[in-house]
């Protein structure tokens, strides 16, 4: 039974993305999926987050529609937080992306 819930979702994501390529919609917004931009290493925006799961001057970690992101550095500061964008300022070392479904 797990393997074919397995199947399912491969084959929804690929007709998922056979739909947008059709329709030429940009896949960021038909898929849910996050945009994110870095400016130089001092500046972190990220569009279509699912919320802030953890945070300190050092770390900060945000979830994503298939995973999270973690974002390594110092002096990190959430200098904005809307329900569709994050914006992160500080010395920014390292972002790292997990999927986990």
């Amino acid at each position: 039974m797990k393997g074919n819930k397995e199947l399912l979702k491969k084959q929804r994501a690929k007709f998922k993305s056979a739909f947008v390529n059709i329709l030429e919609i940009p896949p960021d917004i038909a898929l849910n999926l996050p945009r994110i931009t870095m400016l130089g290493n001092l500046q972190l925006n990220i569009e279509n987050h699912k919320g802030i799961t953890e945070y300190s001057d050092s770390r900060i970690r945000i979830m994503v529609t298939r995973g999270y992101l973690d974002i390594g550095g110092n002096s990190l500061v959430l200098r904005s937080v809307q329900l569709d964008e994050i914006v992160i300022n500080g010395e920014i070392n390292e972002i790292k992306i997990t999927i986990t479904g």
